[in-house]
């Protein structure tokens, strides 16, 4: 049974760091389109950070390129993401996702829908002043 499971929200000032986690069962995270997703209460889910299934890179959102890095963890079977330099927008629930059946990446980070997504349940990450 494929399952995603986050870890690592919390609270934190703006400017600080803070590491999210995402636990892979049933299937490998070097498998499949693989990424990082937020979603703000009223607003559509975003795409923060996607590997495709090519292993062709890794597309970040322009707001968070050169503060967030996206990495796995083949052998904990991990998905991660360190968020630096945190501002009050990224205040929001963070998704891991993959997409069993697409091709991810870009597109799938732009909005264009998964073929086949699994989702973790989320983890809140709330910036403060």
């Amino acid at each position: 049974q494929v399952q995603l499971v986050e870890s690592g929200g919390g609270s934190v000032q703006r400017g600080g760091s803070l590491t999210l986690s995402c636990a892979a069962s049933g299937f490998s995270v070097a498998a499949h389109a693989i990424g990082w997703f937020r979603r703000v209460p009223g607003m559509e889910r975003e795409g923060v950070a996607c590997y495709s299934s090519q292993h062709d890179g890794i597309f970040y959102k322009e707001s968070v390129e050169g503060r967030f890095t996206v990495s796995r963890d083949v052998s904990k079977n991990t998905l991660y993401l360190q968020m630096d330099d945190v501002k009050l927008e990224d205040t929001a629930t963070y998704y891991c996702g993959i997409d069993e059946a697409g091709p991810g990446g870009r597109p799938w980070c732009l909005g264009l829908r998964g073929r086949r997504e699994v989702w973790g349940q989320g983890t809140l990450v709330s910036v403060s002043s």
